[in-house]
């Protein structure tokens, strides 16, 4: 909705607008996020006063494009330095691109050959809002890129903002943290080379009185699978303006004269509907915009790894896939431990041919074995790593990330690949390519174990390009896989959640959410995980108790149930669960089948009363509640369980028990779960909307 005589624009969705507006300085300005408003409203926006100044200490920080220049003490999302050193920018608009879709404004530098474009794109089915900078040099002496955040966003002035966010660790990942936020600058991000265990680039914003189910949320997420940050910065009046990118200090990227860089998209999201309705819009975004297969539900794996780590032939595989098949897992996936010298973490890394003492007929008879069971065959690469002691780094030793008189830190052994380098990428891409072309492989788990360190590339002319080429010649590998290999599903990991973000899922078709599989530690991890991410794209598997890492003993149908709120599977070793736990299991996958296009395709809302939580799941007639109480004090009865976003009117049958309930009971005062009164109780119930 553009209005050219006044500058003024609004990038509207289905309930929201943006409205941005380039002033007497040629500044964009960020002058609405909220309720979609009419073109008479979104213009009377110029009518109301400039926030307050005093004129020694400058404006707050209200920029849509958040340039290095005069008076800019905050946070820059826009800094760059020129041949000479100059480094504030003077920006002049030039024009504004409207398509369908989507919006896009044009700066120059008053005097530098430097072109900058803001790029806006809209959805008609969605409220989400995806940005992104692409700066050109068009001169022939280089620039040196500083900052170039894909967006800044302005968010209207709140009383107490607070700030959620995701934070962890190894084994800990996504953990759900909301604050106050303090009076100037809040950063968060990755240094690491990937997205990274410790944060996740997805912050939200509200005024302090959200709930889960009403209430105003601002939030972001950045599709970045590298080094990134996101400062959150509030100015002296309580302004807030959140401002996203990838990269870190103090590297900077060298633009050629004639070259072109693109910033990673950032997706904003405004909503009144709380955090629930927050999460549910972006798992929406998820499945109509950025995963590859959306319709497609996600089979049920089985992962060899906690089965039989390094230590394992053909034939013992071949004995696993049996026991998966007959609990009816359908796609069955063979772990680190197939490849090259690979009997240990050791060694071998980099090597991606089989092992001749464990396949001496190569994976065929495996393969051919799996799919006779009905079953799909999935295989662990970790492409973007070398072991020392690999064929590989003897060759190319040069091929790692490395800096010179630094030593070579090894983590789990092994160093990363410069994968930013076009021939390393091209040797990754082509090993790959054949071990697909010579079996029939329909899954492929790429893990990525450890983060950068030493990072560095002698010789180059660039070398800090590392940070940012890495990244995206993974995506150019991935891509071209995806291309070639059309019926090919893949999965990404990061020793567990390490890399969980929407630039890899463009990629992928799911990730793995964290190598600790404790039942009750993954309530808190997939709380985290599904504020930004969809149930769908969540891996979550049943593994053995006492659990492996915590060592808790928890319940087959508890750990069970937990799984099923993502993408269910399997990775104990079947080969001492008793026949009962078999059995119990084959059920428990059967009942799994029957609600996973509900829990992967639908409406997701958090559940909580007492020591009881859960989640809901609801798509057409069918809802489908999992909910789990680790302990019970002092012996008294559960509470009822409010169910949402059911038609009051309506009657919903309990597939379980047959009773019937009324929707406006349900939402009012509860449903009955009937959990069993000893720790780690838990609960799969389907309710089907009656005619």
């Amino acid at each position: 909705m553009p209005a050219p005589d006044t500058r003024l624009w609004a990038i509207d969705t289905p309930n929201t607008s943006y409205v941005v507006a380039v002033d007497e300085h040629d500044r964009l300005r960020g002058l609405h996020w909220g309720p979609r408003l009419s073109r008479e409203q979104a213009l009377a926006l110029l009518e109301l006063p400039e926030s307050p100044f005093r004129p020694v200490v400058g404006r707050e920080p209200r920029f849509d494009l958040g340039a290095a220049s005069a008076f800019q003490y905050g946070h820059n999302g826009l800094q760059v330095r020129f041949a000479d050193g100059t480094r504030d920018l003077e920006l002049v608009f030039t024009e504004a691109i409207e398509s369908e879709g989507g919006l896009e404004f044009v700066f120059t530098d008053r005097h530098y050959p430097l072109e900058v474009r803001a790029r806006y794109r809209n959805h008609a089915d969605s409220d989400v809002i995806e940005r992104a900078l692409t700066l050109r040099n068009n001169g022939t002496e280089p620039i040196e890129v500083v900052r170039a955040d894909s967006a800044t966003w302005v968010v209207p002035a709140l009383d107490t903002p607070r700030l959620s966010q995701l934070h962890g660790e190894w084994g800990a990942e996504t953990q759900l943290t909301r604050t106050t936020i303090p009076y100037g600058e809040t950063v968060i991000g990755s240094r690491r080379g990937v997205t990274s265990h410790q944060a996740n680039p997805w912050v939200a914003v509200d005024d302090g009185a959200a709930t889960e189910t009403s209430g105003r949320v601002w939030s972001t997420a950045l599709a970045w699978s590298g080094s990134w940050r996101i400062t959150v910065e509030k100015g002296p009046t309580g302004n807030v303006v959140v401002s996203a990118g990838f990269g870190h200090d103090p590297i900077a990227i060298r633009l050629g004269g004639g070259e072109t860089l693109e910033t990673p998209i950032a997706a904003g999201l405004h909503t009144e509907r709380g955090f629930a309705g927050a999460a549910s819009a972006w798992h929406e975004y998820t499945l109509a915009h950025v995963i590859p297969h959306p319709d497609e539900v996600r089979p049920i794996l089985y992962n060899s790894w906690e089965a039989t780590e390094f230590d394992f032939t053909a034939e013992d595989q071949m004995r696993l896939a049996d026991r998966a098949a007959a609990m009816g897992c359908e796609l069955f996936v063979m772990d680190d431990g197939w490849f090259g010298a690979r009997v240990n973490d050791r060694a071998g890394l980099g090597d991606w041919t089989p092992n001749p003492d464990r396949f001496p007929d190569g994976l065929g008879p495996l393969i051919k074995h799996v799919h006779g069971l009905g079953m799909r065959f999935g295989i662990w690469v970790e492409p973007e790593m070398v072991n020392p002691d690999s064929d590989l780094y003897r060759a190319h030793p040069d091929w790692v990330y490395h800096q010179p008189h630094r030593r070579r830190s090894e983590v789990r052994q092994q160093l990363v690949l410069n994968l930013a380098r076009q021939d390393v990428a091209e040797h990754i891409h082509a090993q790959l390519d054949e071990l697909l072309s010579d079996n029939e492989i329909d899954f492929v788990k790429w893990d990525m174990n450890r983060p950068f360190t030493e990072a560095g590339w002698p010789g180059a002319e660039d070398p800090d390009r590392l940070w940012f080429d890495h990244t995206r010649n993974l995506y150019a590998i991935l891509d071209r896989l995806r291309a070639d290999h059309p019926d090919l599903r893949i999965e990404s990991c990061s020793s567990g959640g390490g890399r969980v973000d929407f630039g890899i899922l463009r990629r992928t078709d799911q990730v793995w959410t964290s190598d600790n599989t404790d039942a009750l530690d993954r309530i808190a991890i997939q709380e985290g995980f599904a504020q930004a991410y969809a149930a769908r794209v969540m891996g979550a598997w049943v593994t053995d108790s006492p659990n492996p890492l915590t060592r808790r003993a928890v319940p087959l149908d508890f750990r069970f149930h937990v799984a099923m709120a993502g993408v269910l599977a399997v990775g104990g070793d079947l080969r001492i669960w008793s026949d009962e736990e078999q059995a119990r299991g084959a059920e428990l996958v059967a009942d799994y089948k029957r609600i996973r296009p509900t829990v992967q395709l639908g409406r997701r809302y958090p559940l909580r009363a007492g020591t009881v939580s859960g989640v809901q799941y609801a798509k057409d007639d069918a809802v489908v509640v999992l909910a789990w109480r680790a302990a019970r004090s002092f012996a008294y009865p559960d509470p009822l369980l409010k169910l949402h976003g059911l038609d009051p009117d309506a009657r919903y049958r309990d597939e379980r028990t047959g009773r019937v309930h009324h929707g406006a009971i349900l939402a009012s005062h509860g449903l009955e779960l009937g959990l069993d009164p000893a720790d780690y109780a838990s609960a799969m119930i389907e309710l089907k909307r009656l005619p």
